[in-house]
This record gives C-alpha cells, structure tokens and sequence, in this order.
C-alpha cells in the first residue's frame, strides 16, 4: 500500500477492525453490522475533507466517460444526456462500497471463525439478524431525508439502507431453510437480486415488514411446524410404548 500509494486496502481493513471490535464487545451480529454505516459516513467524509483533489479527478473521469458513452447512444439520431455525478455523490458511493465491504469481510471472518469453533454456528447466527421497529425507522427515515435532498445523496442513502438489506437477505435464508430450499435456490436467488433493482428493493421491505411482524416467530409457531412438531411428539411416544 506504501509503495503504490493506495490507501483502500487500509481503509478497508481499517473499517473490517471496527466492526470486528463492535462485534467482539457487543455480542451482536445485528449491531456489527448496523455499525457499519457510522464506517461508511465516516469513509465518506474522510474522502471528502482529505482526498478532495481525488475526487475531483474522479468527476473529471466519469464526465469523459459519460460524454463518450453519449455520443456512442446518440449515432442513431435520438439525442442522450446523462446525469453527471458530483464530489459528494461519488464521496457517498465510495462510502457505501467500503461498508458493505467492510461487513462482507466480517461476514467472511465470522463464518471462518465459526467453522473452526463451532460448525453451524455462523448459519444460526446470520438467519436471525433482525432489526427492532425503532432502528428500522430510523434507517428508513434517514434514507428517505437524503434522498429528498437530491440525486447527489441517493448514494449515502443507499449506506443508510445497507444494513436492512443484510437483515433481508438473512430473512431469505431463515425462509428458505425452513422450507428445505437448497442452495440451488439460493444461487438463483441472489442472481436476480444482483441484476435486478426491484429485487434489492424487496429485500428491503421484507426486512422493514419483517421488524414490524417478525415472520421467524410466526413461521416456526405456524400450522405446519406445529404439525411436524406433533407428528415429532407421536413418533417418540410410540417409540416409547413399544
């Protein structure tokens, strides 16, 4: 990183510790990972007040390349023009980035350390990862207020919707294990959710929905689990007569 003058690696490592830390001193998955947006605000704003000439060479560079791409969708006669992003919203892209990065790093760390210690214990772990009503809100709020303010903070409103998106894709992954999804399901999955917007925005609003009704307690008290659960107790006890 000294050599080639690149401090994203450390700034990546350096967000990846603070999560480690939360994570080591809360006991709380949940909490790890709501702590990642303060990374990314923090991320942001560090690229703002100290790597302010970068960013502008970085606006520079997205103008030159849109004008290019404008031009190449504009030989057909039919005239093009693309928004250009500014310091603050290329500040707030790289400022998500690093925090989601940030936590699929602990993610990735969590899982090895589980694997080593205690099998299982990760998947345990990540498919209960909820939010109470009272932060949902306030991630909501917060992201609609940014967003309100103009194109420049949809970036920054992003990081502050990173952590529901977390929350519902471990919704999905609670869901597809109840139901004996395999991972087959899964990859197709997260697929879509990697093409498509409108999937991403889902995931969102199971996990609003899901701090409002908490969809893992009324599936595992639901008709079906209470059926297997019967069936279960009837098993043992003619195991037991006989």
């Amino acid at each position: 990183m000294y050599f080639v003058h690149d401090s994203g690696p450390l700034m990546l490592l350096s967000g990846t510790m603070v999560l480690a830390l939360v994570l080591r001193t809360t006991v709380s998955l949940p909490l790890a990972v709501l702590a990642a947006v303060g990374v990314g605000v923090v991320t942001g704003l560090t690229m703002l007040l100290v790597f302010g000439a970068y960013l502008e060479e970085v606006v520079v560079y997205f103008g030159e390349f849109l004008t290019s791409l404008e031009q190449q969708l504009s030989q057909g006669g039919q005239v093009v023009e693309l928004a250009r992003p500014d310091a603050i919203q290329i500040a707030g892209m790289f400022g998500a980035g690093f925090a989601t990065l940030s936590t699929l790093c602990l993610l990735l760390a969590r899982y090895w350390q589980a694997a080593l210690y205690n099998p299982g214990g990760f998947g345990t772990e990540f498919k209960a990862l909820h939010y109470p009503v009272g932060v949902t809100a306030a991630l909501v709020i917060a992201a609609l207020l940014l967003g309100w303010l103009g194109m420049q903070y949809g970036a920054w409103a992003m990081l502050c919707l990173m952590p529901l998106s977390f929350a519902g894709l471990a919704l999905i992954h609670a869901r597809a294990h109840m139901r004996g999804r395999g991972t087959g399901w899964l990859t197709g999955f997260y697929i879509a959710w990697f093409i498509f917007d409108p999937v991403k925005l889902l995931v969102v609003i199971f996990a609003v929905a899901d701090s409002w009704f908490n969809f893992r307690q009324r599936w595992s008290t639901g008709p079906g689990t209470q059926l297997s659960r019967r069936d279960e107790r009837g098993d043992d006890s003619d195991d037991r007569d006989s």
